[in-house]
């Protein structure tokens, strides 16, 4: 019998349930970027997405035009106005296209943002959203055939570019992300 004072608690969470909806997307292999619209305290407001302020981010740090990946930061500082309309938060994606990995056979580079939830249907002009490959209860039927419509048909993001990387799970019960790769899927990051 443990005495008093007893240790902190710490609770098992709960687990999810595997059988519920999920939407699977295109994972363009590009390099992921994040903007971050923050309100700007300096001014007094009742629209704090007017008065903010935008930085650029990578994946681990945030990003200058002196210590940019990929022209990103150059990009979101020509970009700051339309996207403050993003709104106060972070907003992660993917940015891709020329002169990134696979370059998709694009001229110029993209942002597309990651929350198909949210920016499906209105976003800046400047950006667009993960193609949504599926929708419905997550099964791994889905996901194969997913993949193999990917293999087959190529890029949705970038129609006619006929090497995809391969797809992102996003499991809405679990609130996780997963991805499988059509080439190399079982082989660590950096092992390929």
């Amino acid at each position: 019998m443990v005495e008093e004072p007893y240790p902190e608690f710490k609770g098992f969470s709960a687990v999810s349930r595997l059988s519920r909806p999920c939407i699977i997307t295109e994972k363009i292999d590009g390099t992921n970027g994040l903007v971050c619209v923050y309100p700007d305290y300096r001014f007094s407001t009742n629209n704090p997405s007017k008065n903010s302020l935008v930085l650029a981010g990578s994946r681990t740090q945030w990003l200058t035009p002196e210590k940019d990946n990929h022209g990103f930061a150059g990009w979101v500082l020509d970009h700051t106005e339309e996207l403050k309309s993003l709104g106060v938060g972070y907003h992660w994606g993917e940015w891709w296209g020329q002169g990134i990995n696979r370059k998709y056979g694009l001229k110029e580079k993209r942002f597309s943002l990651f929350n198909t939830t949210l920016w499906e249907n209105e976003r800046p002009a400047c950006c667009s959203v993960v193609p949504i490959l599926y929708k419905g209860i997550f099964c791994s039927e889905a996901i194969a055939i997913t993949l193999e419509q990917l293999r087959v048909g190529g890029s949705v993001a970038a129609p006619g570019f006929m090497k995809p990387e391969g797809i992102v799970i996003f499991h809405e019960h679990s609130r996780t992300l997963f991805k499988k790769t059509l080439e190399n899927d079982e082989v660590p990051k950096g092992k390929a």
